[in-house]
């Protein structure tokens, strides 16, 4: 079995590779970027035999499916905006897709594929990390066990860094993205945007993460959920995160910047040069990434402090009952399921356990197998439930 890793050398993407890597179903593993320095270092880091590099450029059509070619399934770990690009590449190549989502918006137009994976007899699985993907398959599983559904709420609780020290949990584009775009809700079977970091809660998880103040973001989730289980008549759907897993004080800073217009995309004139306002931004940020190697467990097998959990909780009825369906997911390496996942993805869609056609992960993912895969990662999944008459 044959994978390719496409942003192999980034922070998620390095994760993929080093669950492929060690997975004894995985033959070989592609870790193909753009940036040699950067997947030398990886490959260095994680000493596996099976891992090859190979210099990639997304933008190169011809490349970019020359390199696809003989692969079994692709990890797309690039950024959203070349989801659609990458997919249609797979198509010309032979080869089955998933990424790590779509930010609502992209996902919805990568669903418009499914008549050309169905035909080409290819699956794609959009928006299988960590979130969006494990919440996905956690609202299946109580899907799957009530015969209506009122209202799937989802919380991705990550346990804050202990200063207020301005590091990025994961990629700085779309965290900006994220914090400055209108997050979209599900409510009286309409798609409703809402203010950014709006509807505050607090949440209670799992130890060790505790209690979280939670706020609205733009996620994957709430663009397929529910239209996935529209026949059990889904009335509300919305995705909630604690500042993205940085410190509040950190998020209001890069907020007031983008209120002062650096997280604009319109191009403006600067003594004569064109310039990006939030490219400038973006780039700025850059510099407060932990080193690729801190999202990846070391020779010591202690895992890095990334804890975090995610939370589903589904509310519904069955046989005339009200219930209420909680799945949390916990790890205490929280960078880590949205690496693992696509890589559990891309090995069932290389055994063909994944059927032709662009889906969402709770349409073709089964739910206890997946959790189980999880579990052998040390990233466990409780499920509790609740109901009244």
């Amino acid at each position: 079995m044959r994978i390719i890793v496409l942003g192999g050398a980034g922070k998620m993407g390095c994760i993929t590779v080093q669950d492929l890597a060690k997975d004894e179903r995985v033959d070989e593993v592609i870790l193909a970027d753009m940036n040699m320095t950067s997947a030398k270092a990886v490959s260095d880091y994680l000493q596996s035999p099976k891992i090859r590099i190979q210099q990639v450029d997304i933008n190169d059509t011809e490349n970019l499916v020359a390199a696809l070619k003989g692969s079994d399934a692709c990890v797309n770990a690039t950024i959203r905006h070349t989801n659609l690009q990458v997919m249609r590449a797979c198509i010309r190549a032979g080869t089955h897709y998933n990424d790590m989502g779509g930010l609502f918006f992209v996902t919805r137009k990568q669903m418009e594929l499914y008549n050309d994976f169905l035909e080409a007899g290819l699956s794609a699985v959009l928006g299988m990390g960590s979130a969006p993907g494990v919440p996905n398959i956690q609202a299946r599983y109580a899907a799957d066990r009530l015969d209506s559904i009122e209202s799937i709420k989802i919380y991705d609780g990550i346990k804050p860094p202990p200063t207020d020290e301005p590091l990025f949990t994961y990629s700085v584009p779309t965290i900006v993205d994220e914090l400055t775009m209108e997050p979209m809700v599900y409510r009286e079977e309409k798609f409703v945007a809402c203010e950014p970091l709006s509807e505050f809660e607090d949440y209670w998880f799992s130890y060790p993460v505790g209690l979280l103040p939670m706020h609205l973001s733009l996620h994957s989730e709430v663009a397929t959920l529910p239209l996935s289980f529209k026949d059990k008549g889904v009335k509300e759907c919305f995705f909630k995160i604690n500042y993205w897993g940085m410190s509040k004080q950190v998020v209001e800073k890069i907020r007031v910047l983008a209120d002062f217009g650096f997280g604009a995309s319109e191009t403006i004139i600067v003594n004569g040069n064109a310039v990006v306002p939030r490219e400038v931004m973006v780039q700025l940020l850059s510099g407060y990434v932990p080193p690729i190697t801190s999202f990846l467990e070391p020779a010591s097998k202690q895992p890095p402090d990334w804890t975090k959990e995610i939370v589903t909780e589904v509310k519904g009825m069955k046989d005339g009952k009200a219930f209420t369906y909680r799945l949390g997911t916990l790890t205490c390496q929280g960078a880590l399921p949205t690496g693992v996942a696509p890589a559990i993805t891309a090995i069932w869609q290389a055994e063909n356990r994944i059927p032709a056609g662009a889906h969402p992960p709770e349409l073709v993912i089964d739910p206890v197998p997946f959790f189980m895969e999880l579990e052998q990662r040390q990233i466990y999944t409780q499920v509790t439930h609740t109901s009244m008459i």
